[in-house]
């Protein structure tokens, strides 16, 4: 009953800070919001795990997940670097270069708009689990099977939205390029590419966590002796949770920092849509 009273304590303490805080509004306030939210949860976790006996084999307490982070930094990096870097990173370049340079040419084709999009939306609702093992067996068990995997999940997202950006221009404003006798590549990168830019950047923010998801997962079905998908694996057949836990946190922040970073690049190409002004201000 004790321990039940302290855990209601803590959480009813942290909501009463963030409701008096939230009250002001500014952006150092939004994130110490966050961040308090955050901290209670990792606390609120921590006694639930302690006070009711949990085994670390069901659900590690964070004091031992940190613990396993600080012993397997060089493993977690090495699994950063194979799982995100080679795999993740490179089939999200590839894969939304090549939506964006697909959508180019949908835009140039109706014919192509008939024929490829229904290809797409095809290939897109491909299970990843029955076509990791495939591309796995194409590419082989190193990072290059993962980032095709990566590829194929990312490019019907990125190509829908760059398709709708391209075409989101009213019929004035191609009338006024045609006017001016402009050709289809100045009429592209002067008007069409800026107008999809908010489309563009929404397919790939999305995309973001696909890409990790789906480097990730194909790393199950085959992988060398390392990569977070493997150490994963590995480790729960060794009921090291901790360490899954660590991955886990690895994938987390590696997550966050790369939708953050589209999310940054993104106000400094769009800095003239309404969305971007009205954050700012």
């Amino acid at each position: 009953m004790t321990g039940a009273l302290s855990i209601l304590a803590v959480w009813l303490g942290a909501w009463g800070l963030n409701s008096w805080l939230a009250r002001f509004g500014t952006r150092s306030t939004r994130l110490l919001v966050a961040v308090i939210f955050g901290l209670t949860i990792v606390v609120l976790w921590e006694m639930i795990v302690r006070i009711y006996a949990i085994p670390p084999v069901i659900l590690p307490p964070p004091t031992q997940i940190a613990a396993s982070f600080a012993a397997n930094t060089a493993i977690l990096w090495a699994d950063f670097v194979q799982t995100i870097v080679k795999g993740a990173l490179t089939g999200w370049l590839l894969g939304g270069a090549a939506a964006i340079l697909t959508a180019i040419a949908i835009d140039r084709s109706p014919f192509l708009q008939r024929g490829l999009l229904p290809i797409g939306n095809f290939v897109a609702a491909l299970p990843i689990v029955g076509i990791a093992p495939i591309l796995v067996m194409w590419f082989g068990f190193d990072w290059q099977s993962k980032a095709a995997v990566v590829v194929v999940m990312v490019f019907f997202p990125i190509l829908v939205n760059m398709v709708a950006g391209l075409a989101a221009t009213d019929q004035m404003q191609r009338d006024q390029m045609a006017t001016w006798a402009a050709p289809y590549a100045q009429s592209l990168w002067k008007l069409r590419l800026p107008a999809a830019m908010p489309f563009l950047f929404n397919g790939l923010k999305i995309t973001t966590t696909l890409a990790l998801i789906g480097a990730i997962v194909a790393e199950f079905f085959g992988s060398p002796t390392r990569g977070m998908g493997f150490r994963i694996s590995t480790a729960v057949g060794r009921l090291d949770l901790p360490l899954v836990w660590a991955e886990i946190l690895v994938a987390a922040i590696a997550g966050s920092l790369f939708y953050g970073i589209v999310a940054l690049i993104e106000k400094k190409v769009t800095f003239w849509h309404p969305s971007q002004r009205g954050q700012r201000g």
